[in-house]
């Protein structure tokens, strides 16, 4: 008599899909981890019904997404666990409920029309018949009436001169999904958050110009956290509170920069942020939050809030890469019409590593020297500036760093590295970046191979052992390492 064990179905399913995840998050490798972790840590096994894996996804967008970007990826992996037949259904559920009810509206009305007080100005906003809005400036100075809400988005801050790499693309292609379709994909809110001069507040400001180029007649609005606290405290002082809450229940997409300087102060603030948040969200209004931080290591803000922070997508961006910042200044020095050198450029690239900021300031510094001094910008002028610059601070030595060096020693480029040549020299020098990234840096043996010529771990330790052994019996490659030593150190 031939029957079913519940346990042991239940247990197929759910060794499939651990399967299929092993295969895709080798597949997709370190580089991608955000990418997997965002789209598929979520994705939850639900019935394997003969050669065909049910699974549920958090919603529609999330479907949508999966199926444009990995559909390839998802079919090699199903079949290669369930056979040529194999397939996948989505089961899409998708939770819009809000715990707490919003702060409900009650406008006053006066001859067919609805007024609201904007808590900054004496002028109303008026809702007419015709369904015409006029929204006033909340930045008003008092005495100075504006008709229209000023957007106080930056026009420099654009997603055309966000320079994209693999430490922001997560990040810039959920912002373009917002901007496409402001409050109703399953970005929302979308956090962005990063270490200080990474580009959040550049690309909030971005996600905001592209909505309202796409969607002119969105209402859009960016406010830092410090203003917003100021003009909570105002209404406050002038009894305009519930005028002030209303107000900011008219925007379609609400921007807030700096949430963190909300910690361990301003509770009343975060209280009618938290009724601001759960009116926009139930209208399908979209809301971008920046911070120095990810919700969970936010300090000193009220856990329901730190809730609702997680209810959508929390991007981080990373410092650039090597190559993201020689694009960065390519692309700086293309907007100010400036030419330089690719010497130059890549000089400044592998010095300073530490922030975008920084990368433009030493920029800035270089050109204003060149100019106010009457000189051509040279390798040797960008040496002394840059020098300069940074010997205030320890300079962090990364992989990129360590492969320049090694490959100027030995009069290679830096390409090479990345090639699958079994050349001596090249082997070398692939070698010699491999044994001081691990003795230098803090990345694992996996995040090393990968960006030596994208070996594994193995290769890597295999590298770290054979450069020892030389350095015991091979003059040339101790006197090359302990030349190499010497300039690590005087970094």
């Amino acid at each position: 008599m031939e029957y079913s064990n519940p346990k042991m179905i239940e247990e197929d399913y759910k060794r499939v899909w651990a399967e299929c995840l092993e295969v895709i998050k080798d597949t997709l490798g370190p580089e991608n981890k955000k990418a997997f972790d965002t789209w598929f840590v979520p994705i939850v096994p639900l019935q394997l019904d003969g050669s065909t894996l049910i699974v549920q996804v958090p919603s529609p967008f999330f479907y949508e997404w999966i199926e444009d970007h990995y559909i390839d990826l998802l079919k090699r992996v199903i079949r290669m666990q369930l056979g040529p037949n194999g397939m996948l259904k989505y089961s899409i559920v998708m939770d819009q409920t809000i715990p707490t009810e919003p702060l409900k509206t009650t406008l006053p009305s006066h001859n067919n029309r609805h007024t609201v007080q904007n808590p900054m100005s004496d002028l109303p906003v008026n809702i007419n018949k015709d369904n015409t809005r006029e929204i006033p400036n909340p930045f008003v100075i008092p005495g100075i009436q504006k008709t229209r809400i000023n957007s106080q988005l930056s026009p420099n801050y654009t997603l055309e001169n966000f320079v994209e790499g693999d430490c922001n693309r997560l990040a810039r292609s959920a912002g373009y999904a917002v901007a496409e379709k402001p409050g109703t994909t399953s970005f929302n809110p979308l956090l962005l958050h990063s270490n200080v001069g990474l580009g959040k507040t550049h690309l909030a400001n971005a996600i905001g110009l592209k909505t309202k180029e796409l969607h002119p007649d969105k209402v859009v609005l960016y406010v830092t956290s410090e203003q917003f606290m100021a003009q909570y405290a105002e209404a406050g002082r002038t009894g305009t509170t519930n005028d002030f809450i209303h107000f900011y229940e008219q925007i379609d997409v609400l921007i807030i920069d700096d949430i963190q300087f909300w910690s361990g102060k301003g509770q009343k603030t975060q209280e009618a942020f938290f009724h601001i948040f759960n009116h926009l969200h139930q209208r399908n209004c979209q809301i971008i939050i920046t911070s120095d931080k990810a919700p969970g290591e936010l300090q000193g803000l009220e856990p329901r809030l730190i809730s609702r922070l997680k209810w959508g997508l929390n991007a981080d961006l990373q410092a650039p890469d090597v190559e993201t910042r020689k694009a960065i200044l390519r692309q700086k020095l293309q907007n100010d019409g400036i030419e330089m050198s690719d010497e130059v450029i890549e000089y400044i690239a592998y010095n300073i590593n530490t922030n975008v900021r920084e990368l433009e300031g030493a920029l800035i510094s270089l050109i204003a020297q060149s100019s106010l001094n009457r000189k051509q910008i040279t390798l040797e002028l960008t040496k002394q500036m840059i020098d300069k610059y940074v010997q205030s601070s320890t300079r962090e030595i990364t992989i990129d760093y360590i492969q320049k060096v090694v490959c100027d020693s030995l009069d290679l480029p830096v390409e090479s590295i990345q090639q699958t040549s079994r050349k001596r020299e090249i082997v070398q020098a692939r070698q010699l970046s491999m044994y001081f990234a691990k003795k230098i840096t803090k990345s694992s043996l996996a995040v090393i191979g990968m960006q030596c010529g994208n070996k594994d771990h193995a290769t890597v330790l295999h590298a770290c052992k054979q450069i020892e052994n030389l350095r015991q019996t091979d003059r040339y490659i101790r006197n090359l390492v302990d030349e190499l030593e010497k300039k690590f150190k005087e970094c």
